[in-house]
């Protein structure tokens, strides 16, 4: 899976690309803080069907997943489940909240 640094995130999200920018964590996180243009969408066993409902993304689309920091594993494993789900262009958000915060970017 292609890993997306802070500084690649921050140019797509300043030209306005297209592309599903996901945060797996828990809806109270979200909503205390997270990168602007971020969709909710809480790891679990039922993520995949979860994002295909509330985001609508073909299977070729665009997607970034991100959780808090380096170290957390739930960004990781909601990729690797879109991808065994046959979505072809995931990536994940490496630095997470911690690195996006570290910028003075978090909303």
């Amino acid at each position: 899976m292609k890993i997306v640094t802070t500084e690649e995130l921050k140019k797509k999200i300043d030209a306005r690309e297209k592309f599903y920018l996901i945060d797996v964590l828990a809806p109270e996180s979200y909503a205390a803080r997270h990168v602007p243009t971020a969709v909710n969408v809480r790891k679990g066993p039922d993520f995949v069907e979860r994002f295909a409902q509330e985001a609508g993304a073909q299977k070729d689309a665009e997607i970034i997943v991100y959780c808090s920091s380096p170290t957390c594993t739930a960004s990781v494993q909601s990729g690797e489940q879109l991808e065994a789900a046959g979505y072809t262009n995931v990536a994940y958000y490496k630095d997470g909240l911690a690195g996006w915060f570290t910028i003075g970017q978090v909303q």
